[in-house]
C-alpha cells in the first residue's frame, strides 16, 4: 500500500498536528516510532487520527517524544496532496486520581448463586459502550490494547443506535464483564441519552458507588458540565490527556490486582 509519511521529530505533549488535505479523503495517522515501524512493515499498530473527510484536521500530541504522520487511501484508488504544520497546544488538564482509588469499578469474576445453584462466571473482563462513530478513532485501538494485555473484551454489541436502551445495553454488559467503560463524546451525547439515564448508570443511586469509567473523547469539561454537572465530577479518563496505551495499562493493572 502506498502512503505519504512525515517525520515530525521531537514534539511536546499537548502540541497540535494540523493536516491539510486536497483531493480524496484519506486515512491520517499520528504514530510514535514503534508503531510507525510496525505500520511500515504491515503489522498491527495503534495510532491517533482516522479517516479524514474534512480539512484541516487537527490531532493533539498525547505525550512528548518523536512522532510521525502517515497518510494513505487504505488501498483504494484516488489522489491527494497534503501539508502539515505543528501548532502550540493548551496546557493539559490536571490528571485525576488513580483508578485503584475507586474499587467499585471492578466487579468480582463470580456472581454468587442461590442455594444449591452454581455461581455464574463473568465471561469478559471489560466491555466498552460507545457510539459507533467513535469506533475507528478510539474504541478499536483501546480494545486491541486491552486484548494485547491478556484481557477479554466485549464491545461489538455496544454500537449504540437511536432507539436503543442505554440502560439495558450497559446493564447487560456489566452482567457479563468485570469492568465497564463508556466512551463519552459529542457523538455519543448526540445520540439523545438523557443525563439522568447515563449518570444513573455511572453511579449507583443506592450507595453512590461508581461502576463505569467514562472516557472523555473530543469533548471539553464545559460540554460535559452542560450535559450533566454531576457526571463531570466522576473519575474519568480523557484522550486529550492520557494515551490509549496509558488508559489500557491502568485498566489492566486494576483488574489484575483484584
Amino acid at each position: 500500500m502506498q502512503y505519504q509519511s512525515y517525520d515530525l521529530g521531537q514534539l511536546k505533549g499537548g502540541e497540535i498536528v494540523e493536516v491539510t488535505l486536497k483531493g480524496n479523503a484519506a486515512n491520517v495517522k499520528l504514530m510514535d516510532s514503534s508503531n510507525f515501524s510496525s505500520y511500515k512493515s504491515g503489522r498491527r499498530h495503534t495510532f491517533y487520527g482516522g479517516h479524514v473527510t474534512r480539512s484541516p484536521h487537527r490531532i493533539p500530541v498525547p505525550r512528548s517524544g518523536r512522532w510521525y504522520v502517515t497518510i494513505d487511501l487504505g488501498g483504494y484508488s484516488g489522489k491527494f496532496s497534503s501539508a502539515i504544520r505543528v501548532l502550540p497546544g493548551r496546557l493539559p488538564s490536571a490528571r485525576q486520581p488513580s483508578l485503584s482509588t475507586v474499587p467499585s469499578l471492578v466487579q468480582d469474576r463470580e456472581i454468587p448463586a442461590g442455594y444449591g445453584d452454581e455461581p455464574i462466571i463473568r465471561k469478559y473482563d471489560v466491555f466498552i459502550s460507545h457510539a459507533s462513530e467513535d469506533k475507528d478513532e478510539v474504541v478499536r485501538p483501546l480494545a486491541v490494547a486491552l486484548q494485547d494485555k491478556g484481557l477479554r473484551v466485549w464491545y461489538d454489541e455496544f454500537e449504540l443506535k437511536i432507539g436503543d436502551s442505554l440502560r439495558q445495553k450497559i446493564d447487560k454488559g456489566l452482567a457479563n464483564s468485570r469492568f465497564g467503560i463508556v466512551v463519552l463524546s459529542k457523538k455519543f451525547i448526540r445520540k439523545g441519552w438523557t443525563n439522568y439515564e447515563l449518570d444513573g448508570i455511572i453511579t449507583k443511586s443506592i450507595n453512590g458507588q461508581q461502576v463505569v469509567l467514562p472516557i472523555w473523547h473530543d469533548i471539553t469539561k464545559q460540554e460535559v458540565i452542560d450535559y450533566s454537572p454531576s457526571l463531570a465530577d466522576k473519575v474519568a479518563r480523557n484522550t486529550a490527556v492520557y494515551t490509549i496505551e496509558e488508559i489500557a495499562e491502568e485498566i489492566a493493572e486494576v483488574i489484575n490486582d483484584k
